[in-house]
């Protein structure tokens, strides 16, 4: 291996664990923006403008998310898009504008006062505290059980700084993915709701975001079947999709990517 290709190597490497860095450092604002824990500006800081001046600009600021993060994960836009980016980084460049969409959401979010429901039970905020550290939790160990690094690319460039190439991971059904197919989906539904005080941002926020949950499955599922053929047809009518089933099913493996994302 000569010096050039060594730095190339290396550069993509930096760049991958760069933008890993952002996305986690991002991940764990997320956490305190929705849970209004620890940062200077949450989803629940004080109104400071008007009403529907707040709503349009939240509704574009999901608005820029869903779109940004569901159209770069089709394969149609993937396929066209790595022509200008190199192969081994596209995953983390998907990870990166993600990671940046969500940055500006923080950024520019108006919270818009008034209350949709208040649990005066210290046993009930509880509970509801618990379930939304529940669902965080759910999600970040969801991503573990399929690849966490694959997932976010950082396998991808590993692999190319050791001059390997990359190989799809097999379909796998680990843990929660035996009854229902899409944990992680649910963790951030559990993580999005589940809140002692529901303001109207937040309800605002929770109704939008389930709603493109709803549709990035759709768009998922078919990607997913596309890829997997009858092997995910069959998963697919075996598994709930978002309520757990008490029965597993076990699902043999395949050598085609797993994760194709909404």
């Amino acid at each position: 291996m000569n010096g050039k290709s060594m730095m190339a190597r290396m550069s993509v490497l930096s760049y991958g664990v760069i933008c890993y860095a952002i996305f986690f450092a991002t991940f764990l604002y997320a956490f305190g923006f929705v849970g209004n824990l620890f940062v200077p500006k949450s989803m629940d800081s004080p109104a400071d403008g008007p009403l529907w001046q707040a709503l349009l600009i939240n509704l574009g600021l999901l608005a820029v998310f869903a779109v940004q993060h569901s159209v770069m994960a089709r394969p149609a836009f993937k396929r066209w898009w790595t022509q200008y980016v190199r192969r081994p980084v596209e995953r983390s460049t998907y990870v990166l504008f993600s990671s940046l969409a969500l940055i500006l959401l923080f950024w520019q979010w108006r919270p818009m006062g008034g209350v949709v429901w208040h649990m005066e039970s210290q046993t009930a905020r509880m509970i509801m505290h618990g379930i939304f550290v529940s669902g965080w939790m759910l999600v970040l160990v969801a991503t573990f059980l399929i690849n966490h690094f694959d997932l976010f690319g950082l396998r991808q460039v590993w692999l190319y700084f050791r001059g390997r190439k990359y190989t799809y991971l097999p379909f796998r059904t680990p843990g929660p993915y035996q009854h229902v197919r899409h944990p992680l989906y649910v963790g951030w539904l559990l993580a999005f709701w589940a809140t002692p005080t529901m303001t109207v941002a937040h309800l605002l926020f929770a109704i939008m975001t389930a709603a493109y949950i709803l549709m990035a499955i759709r768009w998922e599922e078919r990607d997913l079947a596309t890829h997997h053929g009858r092997i995910y047809t069959e998963y697919r009518e075996r598994v709930p999709m978002l309520v757990p089933s008490l029965k597993g099913v076990k699902m043999p493996e395949t050598t085609v990517a797993q994760t194709v994302d909404a």
